[in-house]
């Protein structure tokens, strides 16, 4: 049995004084996606924001490992810098610095390392291949002028290039059209390959799951799990929708 790479105990989370999770559980180990489902306002994202450290969230119980180290601890940054990716419903636009340079300090302040120019250019060459993105699309200011589809396009993008050890992808597929979820989902299915990394998946309806391995889906219904089960379980919600998890609760 490998190890837990993320273990969530008793985590209860509160926002401007409102409780939102409430004694949440959740063991993730490597090589796994697991799925967060639940209806508008359960909590979901709340979970995501709080692992990254957003000073809107604050913890009121509970502990938080992420390979064996305190993840409470450690500031916003060295919780990126230890490998926890975050892909936002609604990504910050950020003029005068392009996306691959983005990409290129981002991952430069991941490994401690300089990245050679060319070899960088030939990785993420590879990756927007995968994506079908035209290469120009690289030296675009970062998520300036970008299409909702785009802004997720890129997200993925960073994802395939900074290879996290655990991704939250959080409503990633909402707002796309089919063929950027089918894009969006070839990223995704891409980064699964790597059997040492996690996916949490935060989401409220089928999209990008359609053609994703899922291993864990989990209720989350007024912030407590409520149902945990395999990817059926993301086919049943699917058919039946949350009415009969929300009166679990």
């Amino acid at each position: 049995m490998s190890k837990d790479l993320l273990t969530v105990r008793d985590l209860s989370v509160r926002v401007e004084e409102k409780n939102i999770l409430k004694s949440l559980n959740l063991s993730v180990k490597p090589g796994e996606t697991h799925v967060l489902m639940g209806p508008n306002g359960a909590g979901k994202s709340t979970l995501g924001n709080t692992l990254m450290g957003n000073p809107h969230y604050e913890v009121i119980g509970g502990s938080v490992e992420f390979q064996g180290q305190n993840l409470l601890d450690l500031p916003v940054n060295e919780r990126a810098k230890a490998g926890i990716f975050m892909s936002f419903q609604n990504p910050l636009e950020v003029p005068g610095i392009s996306l691959a340079n983005f990409i290129r300090n981002a991952l430069e302040q991941r490994t401690g390392k300089r990245i050679r120019l060319w070899d960088f250019r030939k990785e993420i060459a590879k990756a927007l291949e995968v994506l079908n993105m035209d290469p120009s699309y690289a030296d675009r200011d970062l998520n300036v002028g970008f299409s909702g589809g785009e802004k997720k396009k890129a997200e993925i993008l960073q994802l395939l290039m900074l290879k996290p050890s655990l991704a939250i992808l959080d409503e990633t597929d909402s707002g796309l059209d089919v063929d950027a979820v089918r894009t969006v989902s070839r990223g995704v299915e891409e980064y699964q390959k790597d059997k040492d990394s996690a996916l949490i998946i935060i989401t409220h309806n089928m999209g990008i799951l359609s053609s994703l391995k899922v291993d864990k889906t989990h209720v989350l219904v007024k912030g407590a799990i409520v149902a945990d089960g395999d990817g059926s379980l993301v086919e049943e919600i699917n058919r039946e929708g949350f009415a009969k998890f929300e009166n679990k609760e």
